[in-house]
């Protein structure tokens, strides 16, 4: 059974989210973009999980499904802030969890040094090597997974976390890490040169603040499984059996991809920012290191080397980015979404039309924008890298820095038709 599984998401209970992250949602977008397996996200805000007890139904062990269909894993994102031998910390991890039972035991451990109410992704001062030890107290079948682990801010590996190693975080727990995310700003090759990273899996999700297809299902995880179920996702995690590899964005389309600072528009790869000495030439501040810079400092092994037992993966930038620059439209404008809509019709899905179909296929719906589907499947567009929070941008022509603004959902709704 092969699927594909984004399982590190959010509800609208986490701040900087989109108030109509609702269950329905997840499932309708989760489904148009071609995925089979959803992160819940959030289990522990008091309110969330209230709606995830009463519209999930445990299909498989450690499996839920939604009333319209969508499979479910119980997942949530907390932010560890603490100081660790007189230095601040910060760490973001993504936890699984096999049942509700166990939900509830996690929550009432978190409630202990806590509020949860306040933000789907709590924020506790609990120690990284902590956390996961305490976590395997209560279920040896959760699985704690260092977050978007390059990002500046919050990645474990991050500029700012305070680690330079992931077992400088957890120490004698470093044995109970099977798996790191990617993130947005980094893929695999870049993950390959950190020698410490061999043994563990390599897992990519879209962290997603909306239901959007732009956003949702962006990264996920390959599977290739005999039955859906908690254990066969959490062996693939952990021994990498039946994980198959990851889809994964350009990492130049990342929002930390480059060394930069976003006020001044100032840009650098790692070798520009270095003769800048990683300082503004506008203003004169310090300048936010960049994932490829940061890469580059903690790499032990040259480019362009894979090492044995590496798994494959896509690299691709969603459906709604190619149209909207061969369009010139913002991606959540009518003109878009009316193509999207065609595509989708004919082809089911996102994924199935980035990955499958054939271009003379696609040519039937657009053949512009056939051409660059196909552009994209073999990793050849090419991307303006993002710095300091600005999402990179694609290049076609002239119109490529076109950006999508926000827009009100009922404004988004009218131009979306049926799927």
């Amino acid at each position: 059974m092969k699927l594909y599984a984004d399982i590190h998401l959010h509800s609208r209970f986490s701040r900087a989210t989109s108030k109509n992250l609702t269950i329905q949602n997840l499932d309708k977008w989760g489904k148009v973009k071609g995925l089979n397996l959803l992160g819940t996200g959030d289990f522990s805000h008091p309110e969330w999980i209230k709606e995830l007890k009463s519209n999930l139904t445990e299909e498989n062990a450690g499996i839920y499904k939604s009333k319209n269909g969508m499979n479910f894993i119980l997942q949530n994102e907390i932010s560890l802030i603490y100081t660790q031998d007189g230095r601040g910390r910060r760490v973001h991890v993504v936890v699984l969890a096999p049942n509700f039972d166990v939900v509830d035991q996690i929550t009432e451990y978190l409630k202990s040094k806590g509020r949860i109410d306040y933000d789907g992704r709590p924020i506790f001062k609990i120690p990284a090597h902590e956390f996961i030890y305490e976590m395997r107290k209560i279920s040896k079948d959760i699985e704690v997974i260092p977050a978007h682990i390059w990002t500046p801010w919050f990645g474990l590996l991050g500029e700012k976390s305070g680690f330079d190693s992931v077992e400088q975080a957890f120490k004698d727990q470093t044995k109970n890490v099977h798996a790191i995310e990617t993130g947005i700003s980094s893929d695999p090759p870049m993950n390959w040169r950190i020698k410490e990273l061999d043994r563990m899996q390599l897992i990519s999700n879209s962290d997603s603040h909306s239901f959007w297809p732009w956003r949702i299902g962006r990264e996920s995880n390959i599977f290739n499984i005999k039955k859906l179920d908690y254990s066969s996702i959490l062996n693939g995690i952990r021994t990498g059996q039946g994980l198959n590899g990851t889809i994964e964005v350009d990492p130049s389309y990342g929002k930390y991809h480059f060394t930069g600072h976003r006020d001044c528009n100032i840009s650098f790869s790692p070798e520009e920012a270095l003769k800048h000495n990683n300082i503004c030439p506008v203003c004169g501040k310090k300048l936010t290191i960049g994932v490829l810079e940061r890469v580059e400092e903690l790499a032990t092994r040259p480019e362009n080397e894979k090492p044995k037992g590496a798994k494959d993966f896509h690299s691709l930038l969603p459906l709604s980015e190619v149209i909207s620059k061969i369009k010139g439209k913002a991606m959540a404008t009518k003109t878009v979404w009316a193509v999207y809509n065609d595509f989708l019709k004919k082809f089911d899905n996102e994924m199935n039309i980035l990955l499958n179909v054939e271009k003379q296929e696609l040519s039937k719906v657009d053949e512009r924008i056939a051409e660059a589907i196909i552009k994209n499947r073999k990793g050849e567009i090419k991307v303006k890298p993002g710095y300091d929070g600005v999402y990179g941008v694609l290049s076609f022509n002239k119109k490529d820095n076109i950006e999508d603004k926000p827009r009100s959902f009922k404004r988004v709704q009218k131009n979306l038709g049926d799927f």
